[in-house]
């Protein structure tokens, strides 16, 4: 299966971001991709405050996706934010669409991290959620999720053979490695691929304290590997994920079979 990652830089408009998105969902297409991952925060970064941006899945960000899904003949993964019970705390949502489907997932693990309280703007989420497209099994995550090995082993053992990952980075010392290393670490844990696609980084890292990107989009296949990597600036990035490579990965290092420690895995949607 080709998959395309639309690493990118969002604003803090979101029709800007729908303009930019929709250009980004094309050229996918047209490189034979049946699914493209944005960023989260796509709907609107970080610089500006969730709760001014937030909608319902019915209002018109998630409405033109999917529309763009249908009518490019595409499945769209993408970062917005999301009401909840508190209207100064929305969701950090990844909502996926495609023709005659969708899901959402809300971020579990929230960023309290470097003088940086994601949960002071962000209500944390509580359910792992699983979605099948084009005969593949995904797991959903969103950046700081991926320092959380628990979830993609819990994803894996409900027959997940790729977890993606939109992320909005933080930017800092070894943060990038950070990220290339968290990537490729969960891959190995769960044996299964890791899309992990961050935001560029931006043209002034040091103009906000909000987590903005540092790029290096990057796919991993189930044994850590390295199959595509996106530099620092905006990029299309295009990988091929094959369903039997989890097999012979999973045969090669039974790391789920002989895990000590039993889980409950969750429900595909």
């Amino acid at each position: 299966m080709r998959i395309a990652v639309a690493q990118l830089t969002s604003t803090t408009d979101p029709d800007a971001n729908l303009t930019l998105a929709a250009d980004y969902v094309r050229r996918a297409k047209d490189a034979g991709a049946r699914l493209v991952v944005f960023p989260e925060a796509m709907m609107a970064s970080f610089a500006t405050r969730a709760a001014d941006v937030a909608e319902p899945l019915s209002g018109p960000f998630a409405t033109r996706l999917r529309e763009l899904a249908a009518t490019v003949g595409i499945t769209i993964a993408a970062g917005m934010f999301t009401p909840s019970d508190d209207p100064d705390r929305p969701r950090n949502t990844v909502f996926v669409a495609w023709q005659g489907g969708e899901a959402s997932y809300d971020k579990i693990h929230l960023f309290d991290v470097e003088g940086f309280a994601e949960s002071d703007h962000v209500t944390a989420g509580d359910e792992p959620v699983l979605v099948e497209i084009g005969g593949l099994t995904f797991g959903l995550a969103i950046c700081y999720d991926v320092r959380f090995p628990e979830l993609f082993k819990h994803y894996a053992d409900a027959g997940a053979q790729v977890v993606l990952v939109p992320a909005s980075w933080a930017n800092g010392p070894n943060k990038r490695t950070q990220w290339q290393t968290l990537v490729r670490a969960r891959a190995m844990d769960a044996t299964v691929y890791v899309v992990g696609c961050g935001q560029a980084e931006p043209r002034d890292p040091d103009a906000s304290r909000a987590p903005l990107g540092v790029g290096h989009s990057l796919v991993a296949d189930p044994l850590g590997a390295v199959i595509a990597e996106a530099g620092a600036g905006p990029e299309l990035l295009i990988a091929e994920l094959d369903a039997e490579a989890v097999v012979r990965a999973r045969e090669k290092m039974p790391v789920l079979a002989n895990t000590r420690f039993g889980r409950t895995p969750p429900r595909p949607v």
